[in-house]
């Protein structure tokens, strides 16, 4: 369980969390949606650890991560979750099972470096990937760099992974290929995940409970039908994807 109880962070004079408060069940896919800049990130950031909050906490397996001060304590919370990069971040220099089994060196000191070949045919099997494992990234579509950074993020085997933006980029089929991954993936491993999208049919197919976050505080949260009939204007104009409500009017104030 990961349990957020006001959550702020500044970079400087700007504001990004101004109190975030949510709890993600264990099990559960958990969907983040709200506009750029909104703090959807920056939320996903400070779970792992790669960004420290300015106040509140964040109590992961009833641990206050925020507490957390030498980089030995840190690294081992870690551990615990694998991360799947926006735009892939696959080392170019390195071949597919490479990249896959990068962290397990850093992560996994448990796992003999015989295994860790093995280890990335399985994992890349995982997400419907067979015999690339000596190609480069150079050499892979889009949609299967997506697919050879979510079978990184899980060779350690973690109990949480962070989605960040999964189907940014993608064409509308693979963007569905990547949504039955997650979906899959979850039924499978049993893992807990944070879904950050502005893929709202994304959403609505891999979601648990969706929350909307809008300047830095969670507007509202629910399961994926009833976030569909919600009467509260500002998360109905996201998710219709209107130009005109709530959302632009107060944008227009900062004009």
């Amino acid at each position: 369980m990961i349990d957020a109880e006001g959550v702020k962070k500044s970079f400087g004079p700007r504001v990004i969390l101004r109190g975030v408060d949510v709890r993600v069940e264990t099990g559960e896919t958990f969907v983040l949606i709200g506009g750029s800049g909104s703090g959807k990130s920056t939320f996903l950031k400070s779970c792992i650890g790669l960004v420290r909050p300015d106040a509140g906490k964040i109590i992961v397996d009833n641990m206050d991560i925020t507490k957390l001060k030498d980089e030995e304590s840190i690294a081992r919370y870690r551990r615990k979750f694998g991360y799947l990069f926006q735009e892939a971040a696959l080392f170019d220099s390195l071949t597919v099972a490479e990249n896959v089994v990068f962290g397990l060196r850093y992560l996994r000191h448990d796992i003999p470096e015989t295994k860790y070949r093995s280890i990335a045919t399985d994992k890349l099997a995982l997400v419907g990937l067979k015999g690339i494992e000596d190609l480069k990234p150079a050499q892979l579509s889009g949609g299967m760099k997506k697919r050879v950074s979510l079978a990184r993020a899980i060779a350690a085997e973690p109990g949480y992974i962070l989605y960040d933006e999964p189907t940014t980029g993608l064409d509308p089929i693979m963007s569905d290929i990547i949504n039955d991954l997650i979906i899959d993936l979850k039924q499978k491993l049993g893992v807990t995940s944070i879904v950050v999208t502005h893929d709202m049919k994304s959403a609505f197919k891999i979601a648990d409970r969706i929350a909307m976050i809008y300047e830095g505080r969670i507007l509202q949260v629910g399961h994926p039908d009833v976030m569909k009939i919600t009467t509260d204007e500002m998360v109905k104009q996201f998710i219709e994807g209107r130009s005109e409500g709530p959302i632009k009017m107060k944008l227009k104030e900062y004009d």
